[in-house]
C-alpha cells in the first residue's frame, strides 16, 4: 500500500479528494498489476466510474505522418451502452439496423443533426455517404464523432463495425500535446479485467507507432477513475 502523504487542508480540496489522493504516491511508477489494484481502491463515488487512460507518446503531433489514431476492441468492453448512428442507404442501411444501430439514415439523418439531434456516441458511414456526413462535419468534428477510415468508421462493412462498437472498443486519437486519451472500462470491472483492457490498448498503440517516430515512443502512462487521482504506470515493460 502506498504511504500516506500529508496534505494541506487549505488546498481547497474536499475531504473525499484528500482521502483518495493520499492513497497514491504521486512520484511512484507502479507496475500495471499494482496500478490497477490501487486504481480500484480509489473508487469513492456511488456511480460506476470510468477508467481513463492517458499515454504520452514520443511523436511530433504537428507532423501528419506521425499522427496516431485508431480503435481496438477491448476484451471486456467499455461497460456502457454505446449509441451508434449510421449514415447508409439501401441494403447497407438494413444491415446496420439488423446489427443493432440505434439510428440509420442519409439526408434525413443529416437534417436531424442540423436540428440539434445528437443522441448518439459514435457515427459510422459508408464511403458513398461522406457527402451527407460532410454537411454536418462542423457539428460532429468538435465532439470527436466524425467518421474516419483510420478508426474504421468509414466502411462498407457496417454490420461488423456496428457490432464491434456496441461490444465496446477503445477509440484513440493523438491530441496537440502528443497525448492519447482513451476509456478502458469501469471501476466495477475489477483490477484483472482493467489490466487486460489497458494491456490491449497499449499493444494497439505500439502497433500503430509511426515509422518516422524516433527515440522513446511510450513516454508515460497514467490511469485514473472519473473522480479519482492519477496512478502512474511504469511504461518500461511495454516499450516496443
Amino acid at each position: 500500500m502506498a504511504a500516506v502523504r500529508k496534505i494541506n487542508r487549505k488546498d481547497g480540496k474536499s475531504k473525499r479528494m484528500r482521502t483518495q489522493n493520499a492513497k497514491v504516491e504521486a512520484t511512484t511508477l507502479y507496475s500495471l498489476d499494482a496500478g490497477c489494484k490501487l486504481l480500484v481502491e480509489t473508487k469513492s463515488t456511488k456511480f460506476d466510474e470510468t477508467v481513463d487512460v492517458a499515454i504520452n507518446l514520443g511523436v511530433d503531433a504537428r507532423k501528419a505522418e506521425q499522427s496516431v489514431r485508431g480503435s481496438v476492441p477491448l476484451p471486456h468492453g467499455l461497460g456502457k451502452v454505446v449509441r451508434v448512428a449510421v449514415f447508409a442507404k439501401g441494403d447497407k442501411a438494413k444491415e446496420a439496423q439488423d446489427a443493432g444501430a440505434d439510428i440509420v439514415g442519409a439526408d434525413d439523418l443529416a437534417e436531424k443533426i442540423k436540428g440539434g439531434f445528437m443522441d448518439f456516441d459514435s457515427v459510422v458511414a459508408t464511403p458513398d455517404m461522406m457527402g451527407q456526413v460532410g454537411k454536418v462535419g462542423k457539428l460532429l468534428g468538435p465532439r470527436g464523432l466524425m467518421p474516419s477510415p483510420k478508426v474504421g468508421t468509414v466502411t462498407n462493412d457496417v454490420a461488423a463495425t456496428v457490432r464491434s462498437i456496441k461490444a465496446g472498443r477503445a477509440e484513440y486519437r493523438l491530441d496537440k500535446a502528443g497525448i492519447i486519451h482513451a476509456a478502458a472500462g469501469k471501476a466495477s470491472f475489477g483490477a484483472d479485467k482493467i489490466k487486460e483492457n489497458v494491456t490491449t490498448l497499449i499493444s494497439a498503440l505500439n502497433k500503430a507507432k509511426p515509422s518516422s517516430s524516433k527515440g522513446v515512443y511510450l513516454q508515460s502512462i497514467a490511469m485514473s477513475l472519473t473522480m479519482g487521482p492519477a496512478v502512474k504506470v511504469d511504461p518500461a515493460p511495454f516499450k516496443a
